[in-house]
């Protein structure tokens, strides 16, 4: 949580009320916890989220990989940490044609 006067980082304590406060120890601006999670919410309302959804993989970079099920020479590839950090990472494919999807280790 930053100031929003003076942009340094509150820190939370409690104030004679028994309430939760962030206090800005440089120059001393005060806010509830109540306030500010009001105020978090209203951001949260004014943003707009775009999801893509679906089996359109037609951004994802091509290889040469020969398709198992259809024999086609082109997929396209992602890799993915699957296992151990000191073990190499696994290739996902999909074929561009029929979109069968197989992996290599």
């Amino acid at each position: 949580m930053f100031c929003p006067k003076c942009k340094s980082l509150m820190f939370p304590q409690a104030n004679e009320e028994g309430q939760k406060i962030f206090v800005c120890r440089h120059c001393g601006y005060e806010m509830t916890v109540g306030k500010e999670k009001e105020r978090i919410s209203e951001k949260a309302a004014d943003k707009e989220l775009a999801v893509i959804e679906g089996e359109n993989v037609a951004t994802l970079p091509k290889t040469k990989a020969e398709c198992t099920k259809c024999g086609n020479n082109e997929a396209y590839f992602i890799l993915r940490q699957t296992r151990a950090a000191d073990e190499p990472e696994t290739r996902i494919y999909r074929c561009t044609k029929c979109g069968h999807t197989w992996r290599e280790y």
